[in-house]
Formats: structure tokens, C-alpha cells, sequence
């Protein structure tokens, strides 16, 4: 049989620590719970609860495992490093690491959503070391506050555009010159009865040859010209004006007629002394005088009806205006 100090040494067994940490706890419950019972003083009864918190948490902080297996689990433990492992014999610092274990963790800062810029966050707190900072929010307009009303554009009424009496003057000059076509052609056809050149039983056939001839349509198509130039230039004027300018009618008709003498002539085949010897006939002649009298007072009549409605567009205008005046006056109004 060997010598049993071939073998070595007797290794010494581990002191359960934890045993007598859990021994020391249950010491201090037993000496709170004596000075409860025995009524000890305050200070005395809290000083004993204290010891006894320190010693449980001393008891969970540390650890004391000889074993090299590895832990099951894999989560990480929540506690600092410093809490892992306390002196028990120093009372400092177990009160320093009960106070830490105490104190609750400080959730991680969250990016904060800017809803005014395009970036993605803008960050909560500043750099590691630096104080706990609150985040600003940046703006796309730093001079207008957020919930700030904003401006309402609206478009403002266009002012009336004022209607016009030149078109209604044409219309009515047309029917002034087909009333001067029948008229001039009636003027025609009496003449020539009275002057024994047209006879009876022959005045149709009279009729339709005048009708082709540039005597009769020439100085038609001047008094048209004549009176819608009139009626552009006088517009929503009075009666007055036709009245006065009527006499400028009456020479554009009169003029026509000699024009009208010319073209049937006809003056390209004529000589310089021939045109003048037609228009010197064509001057005074019955016709030319009948031409200058139907063009001025046809241009009064008819211009009377021109006259009237140009009164009745000046009131449309009017109204126009007075109503677009109450509405810039109202202001603009939000519909509900």
C-alpha cells in the first residue's frame, strides 16, 4: 500500500461563501425582527433592515462557481461589471452596488421624425460624454411657426368689358343698303318714264338691265361702306351724331355714283379728256343728286335704330360695371 503522501498534498475544500452570506442574511432578518419585538429605537431597526438589504443583495451580485462549465443561457446580463463582483467585507461598496443595481437603465434615444424637412431624423441627444440635449426641430421656413394659418390666394373678379355697338351698325347698315338698292332702283326706272326712255309695257325688261349695270350697285356698295364707317366711328353715341354726320354718307353715295359712271363707261378704254368729260356729266346729274339724298337721310332713319340699342349697351355696361364695383366692395367670401 502507497504512502499516502505519494499522492500530495490534501487539497483543501472550497468554503461555501454563499452558504454563509445566506447564513448572515437570515442573522439580520432574526436581529430586525428581535428589535421589532424588543421595540428598539428607530435608527436602531433601520440600520438592521438596511444591513440586511445590503447582505441579500451582496448574495445575488456575487458569484462564486469553481466550476469551469460554461453558463446555459446565452442572454447577457443586464448588470454593470461592477455590480458582478463586491467586496462583501466592505460595506461601501456594497451599498454602492446596491444603489446601482437599483437605479433603472436609460432607454435608448429614439430618432425623432421631423415632419418638416426631407432628411430622415434628426438625432435625439447629442455625442457620448455630452449632457442629455433636447432635439430642435428645423423648418423649412424658419419665419412662420408651425400651426401658423396660411395665406388663401383668390382670384379677383376681372373687370366688365364694356360691349360694343359696331357690329349691330353693320347689321343694320345692311339692311339700310338693300332699302337704298330698291329705292335707287325705283328712283331710276321713274326717271326714265318722266324722260320718256323707258315705257310702259317695256318697264320690267327696264328693270332687269338696270339691275346689271355699275350705276346701280356701285353707289349702293359706297352708302353701305359709308354708313358702317359711320356707325364704327360714332359706336354707342346719340341720335345727334347721325343726324350731323349724316351729310358724310350722303357725299360717300354721291361719289359712288360718279365712280359707278366710270366703271360702266367704261375708263380703261377712255382717254384723260373723255374721263373727265363723264365725270363732269355725272356730277349734277338727277341720279348722282337722288344718290347724295337717299344716303343722308337713309342714314338718319336707319341711324336712329342704331342710336337706340347703342343706348340700350351703355346700360348693360353700366350695370356691369355697378355690379362688379358691389362685388369688389364685398371683399371675397368663403364658401361653407
Amino acid at each position: 500500500m502507497s504512502d499516502p503522501q505519494s499522492y500530495g498534498d490534501p487539497v483543501d475544500e472550497p468554503k461555501e461563501e454563499a452558504h454563509d452570506v445566506v447564513g448572515r442574511a437570515h442573522e439580520g432578518l432574526a436581529d430586525a425582527e428581535a428589535a421589532r419585538r424588543d421595540a428598539v429605537e428607530p435608527e436602531e431597526a433601520a440600520a438592521a433592515w438596511k444591513e440586511r438589504e445590503s447582505q441579500q443583495a451582496a448574495a445575488a451580485t456575487t458569484v462564486h462557481d469553481a466550476s469551469p462549465v460554461e453558463p446555459s443561457t446565452s442572454t447577457a446580463v443586464s448588470a454593470p461589471a461592477a455590480h458582478r463582483s463586491v467586496d462583501l467585507d466592505d460595506e461601501d461598496a456594497r451599498w454602492a452596488a446596491y444603489a446601482a443595481s437599483a437605479e433603472p437603465e436609460a432607454p435608448a434615444a429614439e430618432p425623432v421624425r421631423d415632419e418638416y424637412r426631407t432628411d430622415a431624423t434628426v438625432p435625439a441627444a447629442a455625442a457620448a460624454g455630452a449632457a442629455a440635449a433636447a432635439p430642435t426641430v428645423a423648418y423649412a421656413d424658419e419665419s412662420r411657426p408651425v400651426g401658423a394659418a396660411q395665406p388663401i390666394f383668390v382670384q379677383a373678379p376681372e373687370a366688365p368689358r364694356p360691349r360694343g355697338n359696331r357690329g349691330a351698325a353693320g347689321a343694320i347698315g345692311l339692311l339700310a343698303a338693300l332699302v337704298f338698292a330698291v329705292l335707287y332702283l325705283a328712283a331710276t326706272l321713274g326717271l326714265g318714264l318722266l324722260l320718256g326712255r323707258i315705257q310702259i309695257d317695256g318697264l320690267a325688261d327696264a328693270a332687269l338691265s338696270a339691275l346689271a349695270t355699275w350705276t346701280l350697285w356701285v353707289p349702293t356698295v359706297a352708302f353701305f361702306v359709308g354708313f358702317w364707317f359711320l356707325g364704327s366711328l360714332i359706336n354707342r353715341g346719340g341720335w345727334g351724331h347721325w343726324v350731323v354726320w349724316g351729310l358724310i354718307v350722303g357725299v360717300i353715295s354721291w361719289g359712288g355714283y360718279i365712280l359707278g359712271a366710270l366703271f360702266a363707261a367704261p375708263f380703261w378704254m377712255l382717254t384723260v379728256r373723255q374721263g373727265v368729260d363723264v365725270v363732269q356729266a355725272s356730277v349734277l346729274a338727277p341720279l348722282a343728286i337722288v344718290a347724295f339724298v337717299l344716303g343722308r337721310e337713309l342714314t338718319v332713319w336707319f341711324g336712329a335704330w342704331v342710336a337706340r340699342r347703342g343706348r340700350r349697351v351703355t346700360e348693360l355696361n353700366d350695370e356691369a360695371q355697378r355690379e362688379y364695383e358691389r362685388t369688389l366692395e364685398a371683399g371675397p367670401v368663403l364658401s361653407q
